[in-house]
């Protein structure tokens, strides 16, 4: 959700499609996966394209004798962009500041404390 609202949620896609990538087994299977992968992520016309550096950028011809590592700089540049700019503005946003108030309420909750004082108060009169 905070990728969405950052404009940049093709990162973690490309990073989990990459992931899915490496599983794949079958040459046919891994040439339409990694076509699919330029199209969406790599290709100048792409959907949801990423933000990598130009030179190492993988023309269509790498496509036809695909190998499971064969976007592994790339989604290594992705991960250190999310993990040096997108992550440090992920933990001073609302949404992270939200959920981790609701879980430290969650571990603590106001009501417990109440009940255990009441409690003490019962049974110490």
């Amino acid at each position: 959700e905070f990728l969405k609202k950052e404009f940049s949620e093709e990162n973690v896609l490309f990073w989990l499609a990459c992931e899915e990538f490496k599983k794949t087994q079958g040459k046919k299977q891994m040439q339409e996966k990694a076509k699919e992968i330029y199209m969406t992520f790599l290709s100048s016309k792409a959907s949801s394209q990423v933000n990598v550096e130009g030179q190492s950028r993988l023309s269509e011809t790498i496509l036809e004798t695909p190998h499971p590592l064969m976007f592994q700089k790339l989604q290594d540049q992705i991960f250190s962009l999310m993990k040096y700019d997108s992550y440090s503005r992920f933990l001073k946003s609302d949404i992270f500041l939200n959920l981790k108030k609701c879980e430290e309420q969650e571990e603590n909750p106001p009501e417990a404390q109440t009940a255990a004082k009441r409690a003490s108060r019962i049974y110490n009169t």
